[in-house]
């Protein structure tokens, strides 16, 4: 019997493991966004076809996102409620980069290209925690 005690421990450790490393990774992610935003918005918002103040603003969200991403990142399990919250905002930021593209933006051709990227990108990272805290709520059932 206790041979199957560490197996357990090992399928419990790892769904909550690879939601932190996720989650992790979000928040680097994102915090280089922000930096970049940030430190750049000039020369960026000229190259992508944005103006520096929208670029401001999405760097200083995406700083505050970045952080709170972060902390919850940090916990050794990190509450459900608030996976759900990360992934809920990376599947609205999908859908809002998609329809501003089509109804409100004008970028360049690269600007157009990076709002795609990043779109698909969040995406992915909202379904990899998405199915990291199923498997994290499954075997901790």
């Amino acid at each position: 019997m206790t041979t199957n005690q560490p197996a357990a421990r090992a399928r419990t450790a790892e769904p909550q493991l690879m939601l932190r490393r996720l989650l992790a990774l979000d928040a680097a992610v994102t915090g280089a966004n922000a930096f970049a935003y940030l430190a750049f918005s000039g020369p960026l918002g000229r190259f992508l076809g944005a103006g520096s103040g929208l670029l401001l603003g999405l760097g200083a969200f995406l700083a505050v996102y970045a952080g709170c991403v972060a902390l919850l990142a940090a916990r050794t399990r990190p509450p459900a409620l608030g996976v759900r919250a990360v992934v809920d905002a990376n599947l609205a930021w999908t859908v809002v980069s998609f329809v501003a593209l089509v109804l409100w933006l004008t970028p360049t051709t690269a600007g157009a290209v990076w709002t795609v990227f990043q779109a698909l990108t969040v995406a992915g990272f909202a379904l990899l925690q998405y199915g990291a805290l199923r498997q994290d709520q499954g075997s901790s059932v």
